[in-house]
């Protein structure tokens, strides 16, 4: 029996992929659309425009995760 992929599960993982819709990185993070539309009011996660559309680079999410990091002292700030 062969297991078929969602369209919306294989774009979650597509390494290929340098700029995410706001809900693609939600769900990369873990987290839901509107705290994902937070982030980015913040700019806690930058994000560019491409015509109407509003995307996150790929790129951003690991520097993000990396940065929280850093601060809750999880990694010493020389370290990365």
């Amino acid at each position: 029996m062969s297991t078929a992929i969602a369209p919306e599960t294989s774009a979650e993982f597509d390494p290929t992929l340098v700029a995410l819709t706001v809900e693609e990185a939600a769900r990369r993070l873990g987290i839901g659309r509107t705290t994902m539309y937070a982030l980015i009011r913040t700019g806690e996660v930058p994000s560019i425009p491409i015509g109407r559309l509003r995307r996150v680079p790929a790129e951003a999410l690991p520097e993000y995760i990396r940065r929280r990091m850093q601060e809750s002292g999880f990694i010493p700030a020389n370290a990365a």
